[in-house]
Order: C-alpha cells, then structure tokens, then sequence
C-alpha cells in the first residue's frame, strides 16, 4: 500500500508544479483537467503525511525510550505511544478506503425516478412525500431540483415523478437509494383507522453526458402527439408531447410537460440516455464475479431496501440493520445520518473485498 502511495505523491507533486507552468496556464482546457486532477488527491495526499509525520514520532518515541538516559523523558515517550499506535490504526484504515477504485459517477448529476407501486392512491401519495424529502434534502445540500416528467394524481400524489437533481457530488450522496421503499400507515383515505402497506420504488440513475453514450439517429423512433392532462390554455391543441423509443433496446420515454415539442424532445432525450447508462452499468456489473457484486451491493431496485413505519415514528434500512427513531425529521429531508450510514457500509463491504 505504501509503495502505491508514494507514487501516488510523486504525481501529486508533478501536478502542483503543472499548474505553475506556463503552457498549463495557456491552456484552459488542460489546466482545467490538471487542477481536478490534483484537487481529486488532496484528501488522500494529506491523510497520507499525516500517516508519515506519526510513524516518524512512533521511531522517535522509541529511540528515545531505548537510549536516553534521562527516565523521565523516556516514561513521557513510552506515556505518548498508544496514543500514536491508536492514531496511526485510524489513519491506516482512512487510507485503505481513500485507495479503493473511485466509482465514475460519484461526481455526476442523477435522474431521480419515483414510481408509485403496490397501494393504489396511498402508494402514490407516498411517492409524493419522498419526492417532497429528497427535495427538501437537496435544499439542504444547494442543490437545484427540475421535474422533467410528472404524472400527479388527483389527490395531490404522483404515480410517477422523474427529477433531475444538479449539484456537487450527487450520485454520491444518493446512489444506495434505488429500490424499494415501503411505508406503514394510516392513509388520509381510510376512513377505518386500519393501517395499510404500501411500496414505492426509486431508480437513481447517473446523468449520462454525450461521451457516455452514443446513439444513432438511425436508432431511434419520434412520435409527437396532443399532451393528455387536466386541459389549460393550449395544452390539448398542438402536437407537443413527445415518444421517443430506442429501437435496439426497446426502451421508450415520453415527455409532455412542457408546451413547447422541442423542450419536450430535449427532456426525453435526457431521460433516454441515463436509462441506457445505467442499462449497459448494469449489464457490466452481473458480468463480474460475485464477490465483485457483494462488494459495491447489487443495486437491485426489486428489492425492499427501507420500511417507513408512521405509527412507531422510525424508518429502518433493511440491508444495514439502522433505524432512525425520529420520522418525521427523516421526511423533512434529514438524510445526513443514514445517508453517511450507507456508505460507511458499502466502504466497509468493498475493503473487505479488495482485502479478500
């Protein structure tokens, strides 16, 4: 680990002298590159001497403690090493998940898909609340939210809602959330008082750039027709709504949101391409072993990831065993708490396999 590490600071100190170097500073483009390069480091450089300056202190300690004469000075050397002992384990296991292979995506924007499932008009109105907590969660963050495609209900649910959420590191923050959500409570329409069960899933799918994916015009099949909805001032009277489908795949996306064909076509584009990014990750990802797919969670959106009971107050996420005891807090958007949880988790999962 560390003859890797030492490497990676001779890179880091190539880069730093890069961005003093006038060619670089010409060039936007490149210095642009080098700078995110270098910044991309930082943390682990810095974690790295840290590491270096305390097994420095550890040798001093020890040379002082077997060959100094004076016994006071060698009891305050032989009081300090635990505390350096311990200080070195912690900096040993931030540097093992600090060298572990970056996920691409961490950095990318997502489209955020909510989708109402089992539960009639409660699972929907559900899909709404969790709609409105990432919301709230991504205020906290500053990061913006745009709705490219809603089907509402007339209950104020959503039987389908999809997001796109820009900011920094999103796909970091919220990729553990795809899956099953399941929710327990009396619902505003049970007239009874009974409690019910009902699920909502959630895809978070990397935002795909044009280096991502390609795609042929040849490829693809665009329809245009008359917007359905609740009707409004030109909604129903020109050939806005779009139905774009990838012929290969199979895969369709409409969009009608917007009056105008062009936004419409663009949105449904943007949509089109993430699915197909995250079709082709997912198809990477069953190709390899599974130890590999144990190691990062397989991801799989069929599968009940979370219960929010409202009746006890507490959302528990089946695949870490944490329950949160404060609900209400959890659907203001508070995520920070099982959002870190997850990914201690899933880092701790990984080092296992990278160990193994």
């Amino acid at each position: 680990m560390f003859t890797k590490l030492q490497e990676v600071e001779n890179r880091f100190e190539e880069l730093t002298e890069q961005l003093s170097d006038p060619a670089v500073l010409a060039d936007q483009q490149r210095f642009a590159k080098v700078a995110k390069e270098r910044s991309d480091l930082v943390e682990l450089i810095e974690t790295f001497r840290q590491h270096r300056r305390a097994t420095e202190a550890l040798a001093g300690n020890k040379e002082i403690i077997a060959h100094e004469s004076d016994q006071d000075l060698r009891e305050m050397a032989r009081a300090e090493i635990p505390s350096i002992e311990a200080e070195i384990e912690v900096l040993e296991k931030k540097l093992r998940v600090l060298l572990l292979p970056k996920d691409p995506n961490d950095d990318k924007n997502i489209l955020l898909e909510i989708r109402a499932g089992t539960g009639g008009e409660e699972a929907a109105l559900f899909a709404a609340d969790l709609f409105r907590m990432y919301g709230r969660f991504a205020e906290v963050k500053g990061w913006k939210v745009e709705v490219l495609e809603q089907n509402a209900t007339g209950l104020g649910g959503f039987k389908e809602v999809i997001a796109l959420i820009s900011g920094e590191r999103v796909y970091s923050e919220l990729k553990y959330e795809s899956g099953v959500h399941r929710v327990q409570r009396v619902p505003a329409t049970e007239a009874s008082g009974r409690i019910h069960t009902s699920a909502v899933t959630v895809a978070v799918l990397p935002e795909a750039e044009d280096i991502d994916i390609q795609i042929e015009e040849k490829d693809l099949r665009i329809d245009v027709f008359r917007a359905s909805g609740p009707g409004g001032q030109g909604v129903n009277r020109t050939d806005s709504a779009v139905r774009i489908t990838h012929l290969p795949t199979g895969l369709a996306v409409a969009c009608q949101d917007e009056r105008s064909q062009h936004k419409n076509k663009a949105r449904a584009m943007k949509i089109l391409k993430s699915r197909l990014l995250d079709m082709e990750q997912q198809k990477q990802a069953d190709e390899r072993t599974a130890t590999r797919r144990s190691m990062v969670g397989s991801g799989d959106r069929s599968e009940k990831i979370r219960t929010y009971n409202f009746p006890q107050n507490r959302m528990t996420d089946h695949r870490i065993g944490l329950s949160i005891h404060n609900l209400s807090a959890v659907m203001d958007g508070h995520l920070e708490e099982m959002v870190s949880a997850l990914r201690t988790h899933f880092q701790a999962e990984a080092l296992k396999g990278s160990d193994s």
